[in-house]
């Protein structure tokens, strides 16, 4: 048999990701990496405790995630009728129209981006003083950061198989680590079983609402299961499964390293989370555990971060390549590297975005801690949630006009169950956006940031409309994943002339 024979065209591979390279252990190590649990343990429940004031941590983790479940239930019902990389995407262009659609993928771009580029900040912020402790550098941030983007970016034009290992080395890591500190913090002098975590008349209460907001940063990461439909093996079980095994896996670990680390801190531990900050998880363990160990946890809590920004990546360069193959941005992002299959070109748009901002950053002296790592973590949390919100509603918009396949509960029952619960939560989230990020009522982040949600949302609605007049064909094609890959026409007429040399 000739070799034409047996390769596939390429114009075949350059416009698919790469078939069958990932199972449901696989897929919840990406949508768990991008949850971070180290990062969240250690970093968002002392904040939440310092900004709320609030300890009923632990049964927020746990709201959210019996929220979330519900909303599952009809996100992955959803993702049997429809496999497309740009989930929240393609979900709310079948279900609310396509206008609305783009929109919702212009908003989450720039939320994803958020959580991503906001890691950079973080890992150098955390690890210039360690490093300066434990080797006697004294090294910027910026250079820290710009170490692992390199290895961010790197990774991004690799096989998402690759990816996948060193995520499920990562993970493993943390999450043992989250489990032998949670336990030693039941070991602590201080240590009082309390029953504050788990107060569910403390959600009621004054800043309730931030507290629900920094809950759900934890799980951001789970919805993006189906981002990964394509790329999975048998993803009407895959993906479902993933789902579920996520959420239940982030609300327990989260819920009990919370409960173990307020209960071992002391009366307290509303000023000592404030005081100490991410030291905090550490410092409760210390006594237990010894000084090696708690450098070994600070080591992984890096890692942490390096996994959260190498899973973000890979869901950033997969809805940039599912806009691409659609021709809603340039045809050049639907192209994937041959053999691997990696979105190589949104990948590469993506590490020089987190360049251009470490650079902005480093310049002009801003602080990565605040002003990027915890701002930029809180606004992508918003930006997620309102998009989890708008596709609850898409499922149900697309199951009134396709009811075949699904019974009620799948269809109707939980997605609007799911929607009313958003909607709460969407509204204590938007309501108490100053106390989630620690500033005065009217700071420029409490407006700043849901203007830039809403200006790209109309953007996009725009941009669809002008496609629908301009380009018919690839308007048509919008959420349908690989079948408008054929579609002719796109971003500009240059690309589109672009295409037909590289297909000549």
């Amino acid at each position: 048999m000739s070799a034409t024979q047996t390769s596939p065209p390429r114009s075949q591979l350059s416009t698919a990701l790469a078939r069958d390279r990932l199972g449901v252990a696989a897929v919840v190590f990406f949508v768990m990496s991008a949850a971070a649990p180290l990062t969240v343990v250690a970093g968002v429940v002392p904040t939440g405790l310092a900004v709320t004031g609030l300890t009923s941590i632990s049964i927020a983790f746990v709201a959210v995630a019996v929220v979330l479940a519900i909303f599952a239930v009809g996100y992955v019902a959803m993702a049997r009728h429809i496999a497309n990389a740009g989930a929240f995407y393609a979900y709310i262009s079948q279900g609310l129209g396509r206008p609305l659609g783009v929109g919702a993928s212009w908003v989450a771009l720039l939320a994803y981006n958020m959580f991503q580029i906001a890691a950079y900040g973080g890992f150098g912020a955390i690890a210039s003083p360690l490093f300066e402790k434990w080797f006697g550098l004294t090294i910027s941030w910026w250079i820290l950061a710009l170490i692992v983007w390199a290895l961010t970016a790197v990774l991004g034009v690799r096989d998402v198989a690759v990816n996948g290992k060193v995520l499920a080395t990562l993970l493993v890591a943390e999450i043992i680590v989250v489990v032998v500190f949670s336990i030693a913090d039941m070991f602590s002098p201080n240590f009082q079983a309390s029953s504050a975590p788990v107060d569910v008349t403390s959600l009621a209460g004054a800043g309730s609402g931030a507290l629900l907001a920094m809950a759900i940063t934890g799980f951001v990461g789970f919805e993006q299961s189906v981002v990964f439909s394509e790329e999975s093996r048998d993803p009407r079980r895959t993906v479902p499964r993933a789902t579920y095994i996520a959420i239940s896996l982030i609300a327990v670990l989260y819920g009990f390293a919370a409960w173990a680390m307020i209960s071992g801190a002391g009366d307290d531990v509303v000023g000592r989370a404030g005081n100490e900050g991410p030291d905090l998880f550490f410092n409760v363990a210390s006594d237990q555990l010894g000084g090696r160990a708690v450098d070994l946890g600070y080591a992984l809590f890096l890692t942490s971060l390096i996994a959260a920004m190498i899973s973000f990546h890979n869901i950033i360069a997969r809805y940039m390549f599912s806009l691409g193959r659609e021709g809603v941005l340039p045809r050049a992002f639907g192209r994937t590297v041959p053999g691997t299959g990696a979105p190589k070109n949104g990948s590469l748009i993506q590490s020089a975005l987190g360049l251009t901002v470490i650079v902005v950053y480093a310049v002009a002296g801003w602080d990565p801690l605040v002003n990027l790592f915890f701002w930029g973590g809180s606004g992508g949390g918003i930006g997620v949630l309102l998009l989890i919100t708008l596709t609850s509603i898409a499922v149900i918009g697309y199951f009134v006009k396709h009811p075949e396949g699904e019974d009620f509960w799948h269809r109707l029952g939980a997605p609007v169950l799911g929607t009313i619960l958003l909607l709460i939560m969407s509204y204590l989230a938007l309501s108490n956006i100053a106390t989630l990020f620690g500033v005065e009522e009217g700071s420029k982040p409490t407006w700043v940031v849901p203007l830039a949600f809403g200006v790209l949302l109309v953007a996009g609605v725009a941009w669809a409309l002008i496609l629908r007049n301009s380009r018919p064909q690839v308007y048509a094609g919008i959420g349908l994943g690989a079948r408008s890959a054929s579609s002719t026409g796109g971003f500009s007429a240059a690309l589109a002339s672009t295409d037909q040399k590289d297909h000549a």
